[in-house]
């Protein structure tokens, strides 16, 4: 389909007419439809822009929740690893006061019965 581009804009008068001043009483039809082609051009590029920018937001969105998951799995892990070595941790330095205090007077069985 040619497009016929005007040479010259519409005066200024005109283009700030409403669309009730450039409609036809009979038949409903604009006297300016080249402009309003004109502004559904332009609304459909933005919305071409608009969906180039969404396309494949549902696949990206679907890598990121599968890596969140992950992460949260790996985050539960090292919690659960970390707590585990804390445990251990106080296990063996209750072993080992109760060491030093017996080693004075002698061992005599303590236990950190707690931790076990």
């Amino acid at each position: 389909m040619d497009r016929h581009i005007p040479m010259h804009a519409l005066p200024e008068a005109i283009q700030k007419m409403s669309p009730e001043e450039t409609v036809c009483k009979y038949c409903g039809v604009s006297y300016l439809i080249l402009h309003e082609f004109k502004a559904m051009e332009e609304k459909l590029k933005a919305v071409q822009e608009e969906m180039k920018f969404y396309q494949g937001s549902v696949e990206r969105e679907k890598k990121l929740q599968e890596k969140l998951q992950s992460l949260s799995q790996e985050f539960e892990q090292y919690k659960s690893d970390s707590e585990s070595k804390k445990a251990r941790s106080e296990y063996v330095s209750c072993l080992l006061f109760s060491f030093k205090a017996n080693s004075r007077f002698g061992w005599h069985g303590g236990t950190c019965l707690k931790f076990q």
